[in-house]
């Protein structure tokens, strides 16, 4: 399995300069094995798809945690979308309202000017929750994690690895922090022996005492949740658009020199390529 990080920024897009080396785009990325891509998210980082990633089969997936703007501003620069040969299935979280009405929100005027309906690929939604289903022969489940409005996480089960996606999460939202009853910890049971785990740390501790219930996790945060579910391999993301390439690195090396785990970390680097065994 092989996981391409398209884009590993929170909240809004960065082109400063002294964001360049971890990356400037909203959440998007690449899960492919075999005959079989899945896109998760379709943040600004989408638009750097190449249709040459398009398999044999002419079908794309592009998974939706969640309906926030930083993860679908892309989508309306998705090439497979204006490829009338093509099958697109949108896959995102059941809410009040149809999964439809909530994307042409967007994907109409005045905010964009293409509509839904005028999109030439064959389009096809999704609504999911707490859920598992098959594309190709990925096994995915979804669950509902802490995060404002309907948020889901991805499970993605390939032929021998686990990939874990939950870039917006707050497991430690409460009075004491994150509960340690596995059963009661949000995100848990997706997350659970992961081969690799991308998990949202935005803030440091000092700043996510004054962030509290943003649905964002602090580095520290995500290290205990990552400890909890026997994480092997752990892709801190959804950086602050705030955090320069110095303040992450100056992050990390402290968090090393602090603690100690039985499991890899690091912080995400937009292009970066993972290969799973």
């Amino acid at each position: 399995m092989k996981i391409n990080l398209l884009g590993v920024r929170g909240s809004i897009p960065t082109t400063a300069i002294e964001n360049q080396f971890y990356g400037g785009h909203t959440s998007s990325m690449l899960v492919s094995e075999d005959d079989d891509l899945l896109v998760l998210d379709a943040g600004s980082g989408i638009q750097a798809f190449n249709t040459e990633e398009i398999p044999r089969n002419k079908r794309v997936n592009v998974l939706l945690t969640h309906l926030h703007i930083d993860h679908i501003q892309g989508l309306g620069f998705f090439k497979p979308l204006f490829m009338p040969d093509l099958e697109v299935h949108i896959w995102g979280p059941l809410s009040t309202t149809s999964l439809h009405s909530r994307i042409s929100r967007y994907l109409s005027p005045p905010l964009f000017p293409v509509l839904v309906r005028d999109l030439p690929c064959k389009l096809t939604l999704h609504e999911i929750g707490n859920s598992e289903f098959e594309i190709g022969h990925f096994t995915i489940q979804s669950t509902y994690v802490i995060h404002p409005g309907p948020t889901l996480g991805f499970r993605v089960k390939g032929n021998k690895s686990v990939f874990t996606y939950i870039p917006d999460h707050e497991p430690a939202l409460g009075k004491h922090g994150i509960i340690k009853d596995k059963k009661w910890t949000s995100g848990f049971d997706i997350a659970r022996e992961a081969d690799l785990l991308y998990h949202d740390g935005q803030y440091t501790v000092q700043e996510y005492a004054s962030r509290n219930g943003w649905g964002h996790s602090s580095f520290d945060d995500v290290l205990q949740f990552a400890s909890i579910t026997d994480t092997k391999h752990l892709l801190i993301g959804h950086h602050d658009p705030s955090h320069s390439d110095s303040q992450l690195s100056a992050a990390h090396k402290e968090m090393t020199e602090r603690n100690a785990f039985n499991f890899n970390y690091e912080f995400a680097v937009e292009g970066k390529e993972f290969e799973l065994a």
